[in-house]
């Protein structure tokens, strides 16, 4: 069997590691293809060019990029269709994926499943009946998305969240990690602003400034800022001119699982976060870390996300557990006062999002089988003659 699969940035490549493990299991002889990062390319994938090309976002970012992700997206395309996959798995990142599945389906009838529906219930819902001329099958992260898929056409899976089934840090790895990293028993606030270099620019400076204000009545305090592999060079600089000494953990030069093991420790270590909004959320709730989500865009896509957007919070925490729980500072509340009061009020109520934690992770399928296979398990039922 052979699968090609497409993934353009780090929350896609840790879901496409977990479905190329799970597919693994299922299909001892399966072949890969296609365009991943280091999870993906730890379960065999050979990345066809970098992954962190496609690791953009928003009209702005995207102008200066069109032409050379226009030739990438032609090039996926064509070796799709040169290689003739049983499966083509897009992940994510639909400005590319699905256009490369467009130009596949316009050429073949080769398969196509899309993991991650898009979010149609907080804006644009088009965009579900547009995904429907090209993708054939949707593998759902959230447990409320599948009618929307299924009204559009599609076929769609609820498959649960890979952060779902992932280890917690054990008080040893969190013991580890503070010692290795030289913080002692200092409480510990996580800076978390983003994987891509547009957002970091934009939100770092913004994150320095609020925790100077927040860390002004907590001192001893330290800052620990998690940095994808691609993006820790932009990170070092921008922590230089905050407050906290700054400890970044850098997961280059590590085996995978070790960079996810000092990750998970890190997120686990801290009293609480400070994150840009996104997947991050859940991975915090996975490790029972309280967090405040503050989030900007560019002017120019900003103001097209304030016509569109349907709903009063962005973060899956609260989506998920049907709460509103994690306090949010976004686009022009995103302001450092207004964040550093938001941390001050998690720091004096740390417990106050416990229960809507516990409550996404166990209806992101905590405790079950691993989305990963269930995702697996959901590709190769609905491929055709295929019915284990």
């Amino acid at each position: 069997m052979r699968v090609f699969l497409v993934a353009g940035e780090p929350s896609g490549d840790r879901l496409g590691g977990a479905l190329m493990e799970g597919l693994k299991t299922l299909v001892p002889e399966i072949e890969f293809d296609g365009v991943g990062g280091p999870l993906m390319q730890a379960q065999g994938l050979v990345s066809r060019f970098p992954m962190s090309e496609l690791s953009v976002m928003g009209l702005v970012e995207v102008l200066p990029k069109f032409f050379h992700l226009k030739r990438r997206i032609t090039e996926t395309a064509q070796a799709v269709l040169d290689r003739q996959p049983d499966v083509l798995i897009t992940i994510d990142s639909p400005d590319f994926s699905l256009r490369v599945a467009k130009l596949v389906k316009a050429d073949s009838a080769i398969r196509t499943v899309h993991y991650v529906a898009p979010s149609v219930w907080a804006w644009r819902p088009g965009r579900a009946d547009k995904m429907a001329k090209v993708i054939d099958h949707v593998l759902a992260l959230l447990p409320f998305e599948p009618p929307y898929m299924e009204r559009a056409g599609m076929e769609c899976d609820f498959v649960g969240h890979p952060v779902a089934s992932e280890p917690v840090a054990t008080d040893q790895d969190i013991l580890e990690f503070r010692k290795s990293r030289g913080l002692g028993e200092a409480p510990i606030v996580l800076a978390l602003p983003g994987s891509r270099r547009g957002e970091v620019d934009r939100l770092a400076p913004v994150f320095g400034e609020a925790l100077s204000l927040f860390l002004q009545s907590r001192p001893d305090t330290r800052v620990v800022v998690p940095a994808v592999a691609h993006m820790v060079e932009t990170v070092q600089e921008h922590v230089q001119r905050w407050p906290g000494s700054p400890v970044v953990v850098d997961p280059r030069n590590v085996a995978a699982d070790v960079a996810a093991r000092q990750k998970r420790a890190a997120f686990a270590s801290a009293d609480l976060a400070l994150a840009a909004s996104g997947t991050v959320s859940l991975e915090l709730a996975a490790q029972a870390t309280p967090m405040v989500i503050a989030y900007r865009l560019s002017w120019l896509t900003q103001k097209m996300a304030e016509r569109m957007v349907k709903l009063d919070t962005v973060t899956l925490v609260n989506l998920v557990s049907q709460t509103r729980s994690v306090p949010e500072c976004l686009l022009d509340d995103c302001q450092p006062a207004n964040i550093a009061q938001a941390l001050n009020d998690v720091s004096d109520h740390p417990d106050a999002q416990r229960d809507a934690m516990d409550l996404t992770m166990d209806r992101l399928g905590c405790g079950g089988e691993a989305p990963g296979l269930r995702a697996a398990r959901a590709v190769l039922k609905r491929l055709p003659h295929r019915h284990d």
